[in-house]
């Protein structure tokens, strides 16, 4: 870690919150990964300078947000987490109209669309990420998806300029997007939804987090859905029909509750959950010919 570029950010910003060596394990959902060189939590309006110091420096950069959708190495990440995280989530309502910074939670956003009577989002109420990760996937579930609301974007370049993106320039597809393609930081989004009641709002979010209490394994910690639907199968069921329900390497294991799930039932490791995933994949070619990719994203040194 270049000393130059911690002097740099304590003299340029103070009250920069900066930890070295901190473990991942305490930031991702997954309750996974080692420690990172340097972990920073940035005021929206520091974003660009560090950016812009961490490029001039030669010092590599990870932007992290809510640790929802990743599998962190154990021998962590070199360099620099910029955690779009506590110090961004303001999100303000006009009209039907939703604006939020991107480390709001998918669930604080969707709280407030609720309370403002507007409906569309839903379907995001459950999904434990933040808002900036959620631009980067497409989020989705239960027949909703990002894709459908969003209608502006604004990022930083890698760079360090500020863009803002339509809907349409940002490429939403399965999972996809082109935040995923190209090294833009997403700062904010703009969401349009529609007027409804907040009652039947309130109600049908209380539904879907109840479908997703009873078939998905939220009693332990884990990285969300692990492999990506293959097209014309579910990833899950194919899992499942291969006979690798409670499969485990460590104490990672295939979740008997929903197959699509790889959980930490105690003090798995990111190489148990990598070998576990492999394994899977193998085994499901191997009896189905259909190959298995991963939607959980790996982060540091494997």
């Amino acid at each position: 870690m270049s000393r130059d570029l911690v002097e740099h950010l304590q003299t340029l910003m103070p009250d920069l919150e900066i930890r070295k060596h901190e473990q991942m394990s305490k930031h991702t959902t997954f309750r996974i990964g080692g420690p990172a060189d340097l972990y920073i939590t940035p005021k929206a309006n520091q974003v660009a300078d560090i950016v812009k110091l961490c490029r001039q420096t030669g010092v590599p950069f990870f932007v992290f947000g809510n640790g929802s959708n990743l599998l962190v190495s154990d021998k962590g990440i070199r360099g620099v987490v910029i955690e779009i995280g506590k110090n961004m989530k303001q999100v303000t309502v006009e009209d039907t109209v939703i604006k939020a910074q991107a480390g709001a939670t998918l669930g604080m956003i969707a709280g407030e669309a609720a309370k403002a009577g507007l409906t569309g989002m839903e379907f995001a109420s459950g999904i434990p990420g933040c808002l900036g990760g959620a631009l980067v996937m497409n989020a989705g579930a239960y027949g909703g998806e990002m894709k459908q609301i969003v209608t502006e974007v604004e990022c930083l370049t890698e760079d360090g300029e500020r863009i803002t993106l339509s809907g349409e320039e940002m490429e939403f597809g399965y999972r996809t997007s082109l935040l995923s393609k190209k090294p833009y930081i997403a700062m904010s989004a703009t969401m349009k939804l529609t007027p409804g009641k907040e009652e039947e709002i309130r109600q049908r979010m209380q539904e879907l987090n109840a479908q997703r209490l009873s078939k998905q394994p939220l009693e332990y910690p884990s990285a969300g859905s692990t492999f990506k639907r293959p097209e014309g199968y579910f990833a899950g069921k194919l899992i499942m029909d291969a006979g690798l329900a409670g499969y485990h390497v460590g104490d990672a294991r295939v979740s008997e509750k929903h197959c699509g799930f790889v959980i930490n039932t105690g003090n798995a490791t990111a190489a148990d959950v990598r070998q576990l995933m492999t394994d899977v994949d193998r085994i499901v070619k191997e009896k189905f010919g259909v190959g298995l990719e991963p939607e959980v994203k790996f982060i540091g040194e494997f």
